[in-house]
């Protein structure tokens, strides 16, 4: 989210309100969304956002294009799949057409368009995007930490893993629906995560970063049976190595393989050469941010979200 106060004329700004896009219409979003994270140091629309972009229209999804003289210099995402809280957005401004209104031309359509009931991401959480969430009367709601460490050096226990589990590498294909069905039980509580398709599943591993050498699973031997997950993932140009997403079956968790599966993991990453490992984590989740501190993690940026009064 990127703020802007000064007006432009109405008869030069549009706003298009559209449930897919053109393969042309997501270039130009990528590269306006490329263009902003240069400049803020951090995209202001998600991964799962980014990919949205593509592959036709989605259930919920809705995409706002701002043009100014048939340019393209805003763009929003408008997601509303989750039963319970109000719909998520996230917006860019192109930096060189900031401090124009844009901003909240963007931000007054989505709270429109999603019935005044609404939340919006606020990636590295910078003061120009708080000054718009108070213009547009939202207040503040998640706190999301992105987490860093080094990898250089890395020593750290040996992994113990239950009795009776192992560790294996993710098979595409062979354990797709398995591994849905994992990450929809150990995430019930977060719905992002929690309600991955096998869309969403089948646009990750589409990716060039996807590698299932990086993709761990915790199995027990006696049937297979999936206890737990590590999916990694390298930011090559970056030069981080990312603790993706780490799930633990209820069944099994408190038994010490959330913390081996993480561990086997970083090893994974320091084993490529990455010089850093990062990660993201709510803040509010206590017991998390502790183990991960007692890993060797720390606060490096920080994500907001920011909601309409409900």
């Amino acid at each position: 989210m990127t703020s802007d106060d000064a007006p432009t004329p109405a008869g030069l700004r549009r706003i298009e309100t559209l449930d897919s896009l053109t393969a042309e219409q997501a270039d130009a979003v990528l590269e306006l969304i490329a263009e902003a994270a240069h400049e803020d140091g951090q995209s202001a629309v998600s991964e799962q956002g980014r990919l949205q972009l593509r592959g036709g229209e989605r259930a919920g999804v809705r995409h706002l294009l701002l043009y100014v003289a048939d340019q393209l210099v805003g763009y929003a995402q408008l997601e509303d799949t989750d039963p319970v809280e109000a719909p998520a957005a996230e917006m860019v401004v192109r930096p060189r057409h900031r401090g124009n209104g844009h901003g909240r031309a963007l931000g007054t359509l989505l709270l429109d368009e999603s019935g005044r009931r609404l939340r919006v991401w606020a990636h590295g959480g910078h003061s120009a995007a708080r000054h718009l969430s108070q213009v547009l009367g939202l207040t503040l709601f998640r706190e999301l930490r992105q987490m860093r460490r080094p990898l250089t050096g890395l020593e750290l226990p040996e992994p113990v893993l239950p009795t009776g589990v192992r560790v294996r590498a993710f098979v595409p294909g062979q354990d797709d629906a398995a591994w849905l069905a994992a990450n929809a039980a150990a995430f019930a509580h977060h719905p992002e995560q929690g309600s991955l398709t096998q869309r969403d599943l089948d646009d990750r591993k589409a990716e060039p970063w996807f590698d299932p050498e990086g993709f761990f699973l915790a199995v027990r031997e006696e049937d297979g049976a999936l206890r737990g997950f590590h999916w990694t993932k390298v930011h090559a140009e970056e030069g981080l190595g990312e603790v993706y997403v780490v799930g633990v079956q209820p069944e099994a968790q408190g038994t010490g393989l959330g913390k081996a599966l993480t561990t086997i993991g970083l090893r994974h990453l320091a084993g490529r050469g990455l010089p850093t490992a990062m990660l993201y984590v709510d803040a509010d989740n206590k017991a998390a941010v502790s183990v991960y501190e007692r890993l060797g993690f720390s606060t490096y940026e920080t994500d907001l979200m920011y909601r309409t009064e409900s």
